[in-house]
């Protein structure tokens, strides 16, 4: 009994200093409004903040986290570290109805009962990586293709007639075939056709992100996969894509370039979800007190079926990722939350209200997919198939209104 005593007794003591150090990293060096621009005058990138991580410590705060420090968290738990690590713990499973409770209300507050609505639009399958659980991997025997000007036209006036007026360009990451001459190119013709155009693509310098804003360019979608550096080199043996810290820093560069809004996500399945996500919760934090001029959002992607794809190494439960969802929406009140079609149709139907601000409808996930949809070459596969109307049609039967638009670049414009 002894024995047992004092190991409990060292991990409250490890607790207690993970907890102080967790509260200390909210207000720590790296503070963009000390600067007054929010724009990175301050030298350095999260990579450093990073490389000072102990993250086996982060994982025995998660796992030794108790009811008491749930409750604390759910009293207090806007910007505090400490209290996403309680809200993401296993410990916080019981109180997942008051978690929910308190996410609706904070969302109705920030941001009414809005959805806002996009749409991917696939430019191109090209790939020079291999990632194991990506069907537009490069060891992938299938058939390739990048649109055209004339494609991609077709494209934008079918996703106009379903009504969207916010699109996200997403590619594979390959730098020659699909790289900045070709982005040059796309981005006016987009740009032209919608209000509010976001990227998903292969990682870029700062010069060209802001080269990209001058183009039209609102938001980057830039998702680290895993934090946990072995698990990620196990997924991406080959590429650009297997340079953890280069990909890691991404979203430092956009903030510095002025882009508008940047996202920010982990693929859940390929490690420990609730480890990934508090690791997740820090960068947020970091970029949100430093470049505090830009916006920001999350995705929460479940690891789905695709062509050469991987099993999940963890499996993350419907209900846990109503939590995460939940933990992030009390974590941080204005953080946009999205919603892909890869969860079923059901499940999708009873998240949209707890906390999600923008979703997607009737997408198609390989290039050209609208005009002439070709399932041999999606990235992967999707849970809920059904149309922009019949979601619209279902947000509404709910109490949330559907926006189609909700920005115009001269309101930024006036407001900067």
């Amino acid at each position: 009994m002894a024995i047992q005593s004092q190991h409990q007794a060292s991990l409250g003591n490890e607790k207690d200093k993970l907890i102080g150090k967790l509260s200390g990293d909210v207000t720590g060096n790296f503070t963009g409004k000390a600067t007054g621009t929010g724009t990175g005058s301050v030298k350095g990138n999260f990579s450093e903040v990073f490389a000072a991580l102990d993250i086996d410590r982060w994982r025995l705060g998660l796992y030794s986290a108790t009811a008491a420090d749930v409750e604390r968290a759910l009293r207090a738990p806007a910007g505090r570290l400490d209290a996403l690590m309680a809200l993401l713990s296993p410990a916080a499973e019981p109180y997942l109805e008051q978690m929910a409770q308190q996410s609706v209300r904070l969302t109705r507050k920030r941001f009414g009962a809005n959805i806002g609505m996009y749409l991917p639009l696939y430019l191109s399958n090209l790939c020079a990586n291999e990632c194991d659980y990506c069907g537009f991997s490069m060891v992938n025997k299938i058939k390739r293709k990048t649109l055209n000007d004339a494609e991609i036209g077709r494209e934008i006036a079918l996703i106009q007639a379903m009504g969207y007026d916010s699109v996200l360009l997403v590619s594979g990451e390959h730098e020659t075939k699909v790289g900045m001459d070709y982005f040059r190119r796309v981005l006016p013709q987009v740009k032209s056709a919608f209000s509010y155009l976001a990227m998903e693509v292969q990682p870029l310098s700062e010069a060209d992100y802001a080269e990209l804003v001058s183009l039209g360019l609102d938001a980057v979608m830039v998702y680290q996969e895993t934090y946990q550096r072995r698990t990620y080199s196990e997924h991406h043996t080959r590429g650009k894509k297997t340079d953890f810290i280069w990909r890691l820093d991404t979203p430092d560069r956009l903030a510095r370039a002025g882009v508008d809004k940047i996202g920010l996500g982990v693929l859940l399945g390929l490690d420990d979800w609730r480890l990934d996500a508090l690791i997740m919760g820090h960068h947020l934090q970091y970029l949100e007190n430093r470049y505090w001029r830009s916006r920001y959002s999350i995705s929460l992607p479940r690891l789905r079926p695709c062509t050469g794809g991987v099993a999940p190494k963890t499996e993350i439960s419907d209900r846990g990722l109503v939590q995460m969802i939940c933990a992030f929406r009390l974590f941080s009140e204005s953080l946009d939350i999205s919603l892909s079609t890869r969860e079923r149709p059901d499940f999708r139907d009873n998240l949209f209200a707890l906390g999600i601000t923008q979703t997607s409808a009737g997408s198609a996930t390989s290039p050209g997919g609208y005009s002439e949809p070709d399932t041999h070459l999606d990235q992967f596969e999707i849970s809920d198939e059904r149309s922009a109307a019949t979601i619209a049609s279902v947000l509404k039967s709910r109490g949330l209104n559907p926006v189609w638009k909700d920005w115009e670049s001269g309101w930024h414009g006036e407001c900067a």
